[in-house]
C-alpha cells in the first residue's frame, strides 16, 4: 500500500506525539517506583515519628532569667507590718459658726480620738528579730505595731527608732532564729540589672515582682529630705512600702519606698532607698536611737538659675548659692557669707544644693570640711568645722 506525501505529513506528527506520551508514562512509572522504594526502605529501618518524639527528651523553653531559687529564699525574710495610730482631733462642731453662735468657743463635745491603721512591709535583717521598714509605715509616734511573719505568726513589735529624712525605721520583735536577708552593696548596682521587689501590696503577702534597675541616684522626688533613690520598673504598689529590693544574688540592695503614679497604681516607676544608706541609718538607730549627721549650722542654699549665674559672672549653673545663713552657725563663724557660691566640698564638685546637703550630712562629725567658694569674682577657701545635727531627745 502506498502513502502519498500529504498523508505522511499528517501521520508523522501523530506518531511523534504518541511516542512521547508512552515515554512519559515509562519515566513517571520509574520515578514513582523509585520513590516508593525509598519510602519502604526508610520504613523498614526507622521508627515511627511518634516513637521518635517519645524517645527524645524535650528541652525546656527559656523565656528569661530564672529567679525561683532566689525568690523562694528571699520571701522568707520579708514580713507584713501594720501600725495603729491614735490621732486626737477636735469635735466636728468646734469650727461650726452656727454652733459657736449659741455656745461660744466652748466645745461641749470635747476632742475625739481617731484610730488610723497603716499597712506595709518590713525586711528581717537579723536572726534575733530586727526589721527595717519605712518611717511612713510605722510613724514616729507609732502606737500598736503588729508584724505578720512569713510563717503566719503574728508578733507584737517595738519601735526602735525612725529617721524621717530618709524614711527609714527599725522595729524589734522578740523572736529568735529568723531567716534574715543578707545586705548587698547598692553602689555596685548597674542600670539594666535584674532586681526583685518583695512585699505585701494590698495585703497580698509575699508578692514577688521582677524588673530592672532603671536609674540610680534619683533626687528631687519629694519622698524624703535626704534623697538618693534607686529607680526600678519592678512593680511596686501600695503596701510594698518597707519591702525588699533583691539583686540576682539574693541580697538586699534597697528598701522599697514609693512610686510615681498619676492613678495611684503601678506605672513602671518605683523607688527604693539604697541598701548602703539604709544600713547606715539602721546602725545609727540601733546604737543611738537616732541618726547623727554632720552639719555646718543653718545655711539656706538655692539652686543657681542661668540669670543668677550670669549676674555672678559664672559660665555654668553648677554650685549652691548661699541665700541665708545664721550668725550662730559654724559656717558663718568660719567666714561663709550670703551671696557666696559653694562650688566644691572637700575637693568634690558641687552640682546643686541637694548634693551639697548630702555631702555635709555624710561627712564625719568632728572633722573640718574645706569649701571652695566664689565671691565677687574671686575663688576662696573656707574651712568649716562639722558638728552633729542629731535631734534632741
Amino acid at each position: 500500500m502506498s502513502v502519498d506525501l500529504n498523508t505522511r505529513g499528517i501521520l508523522f506528527p501523530i506518531v511523534l506525539a504518541a511516542a512521547g506520551f508512552l515515554g512519559g508514562l515509562v519515566m513517571t512509572g520509574r520515578l514513582r517506583t523509585a520513590s516508593e522504594s525509598r519510602a519502604e526502605s526508610s520504613t523498614a529501618t526507622t521508627a515511627p515519628a511518634s516513637e521518635q518524639r517519645a524517645a527524645t527528651p524535650l528541652s525546656p523553653v527559656t523565656t528569661g532569667p530564672d529567679f525561683t531559687r532566689i525568690a523562694g529564699q528571699a520571701v522568707k525574710g520579708v514580713a507584713n507590718i501594720s501600725s495603729l495610730h491614735v490621732v486626737r482631733t477636735a469635735s466636728p462642731f468646734a469650727n461650726d459658726p452656727f454652733f459657736r453662735y449659741f455656745f461660744g468657743d466652748q466645745d461641749l463635745f470635747g476632742p475625739r480620738d481617731r484610730r488610723s491603721l497603716s499597712l506595709g512591709s518590713a525586711v528581717i535583717i537579723s536572726s534575733d528579730g530586727y526589721l527595717v521598714t519605712n518611717n511612713h509605715v510605722v510613724g514616729e509616734t507609732a502606737g500598736e505595731i503588729t508584724t505578720t511573719l512569713p510563717d503566719k505568726r503574728e508578733v507584737r513589735g517595738k519601735l526602735v527608732g525612725t529617721d524621717p529624712m530618709t524614711d527609714i525605721a527599725v522595729v524589734k520583735i522578740n523572736v529568735a532564729g529568723l531567716p534574715a536577708v543578707p545586705w548587698g552593696d547598692s553602689s555596685a548596682l548597674k542600670v539594666g540589672e535584674w532586681v526583685l521587689a518583695i512585699g505585701s501590696p494590698y495585703q497580698l503577702n509575699q508578692t514577688v515582682t521582677a524588673g530592672i534597675v532603671s536609674a540610680t541616684g534619683r533626687t528631687g522626688l519629694g519622698f524624703a529630705d535626704y534623697e538618693d533613690f534607686i529607680q526600678t520598673d519592678a512593680a511596686i504598689n501600695r503596701g510594698n512600702s518597707g519591702g525588699a529590693l533583691i539583686n540576682s544574688r539574693g541580697e538586699l540592695v534597697g528598701i522599697n519606698t514609693g512610686i510615681f503614679s498619676e492613678s495611684g497604681g503601678y506605672q513602671g516607676i518605683g523607688f527604693a532607698v539604697p541598701s548602703n544608706l539604709a544600713r547606715h541609718i539602721v546602725d545609727e538607730l540601733m546604737k543611738y536611737g537616732d541618726v547623727r549627721r554632720g552639719t555646718m549650722g543653718y545655711i539656706g542654699v538655692e539652686k543657681l538659675t542661668p540669670e543668677l549665674a550670669r549676674e555672678l559672672g559664672m559660665n555654668s549653673t553648677a554650685g549652691a548659692l548661699v541665700a541665708r545663713i545664721s550668725q550662730t552657725s559654724e559656717a558663718y563663724r568660719a567666714g561663709l557669707q550670703p551671696g557666696d557660691v559653694i562650688v566644691e566640698f572637700n575637693g568634690q564638685a558641687v552640682d546643686d544644693p541637694s548634693q551639697l546637703s548630702r555631702m555635709v550630712m555624710d561627712v564625719k562629725i568632728g572633722t573640718t570640711a574645706t569649701l571652695k567658694v566664689l565671691r565677687d569674682g574671686r575663688t576662696i577657701a573656707v574651712k568649716v568645722p562639722i558638728v552633729s545635727s542629731a535631734r534632741k531627745r
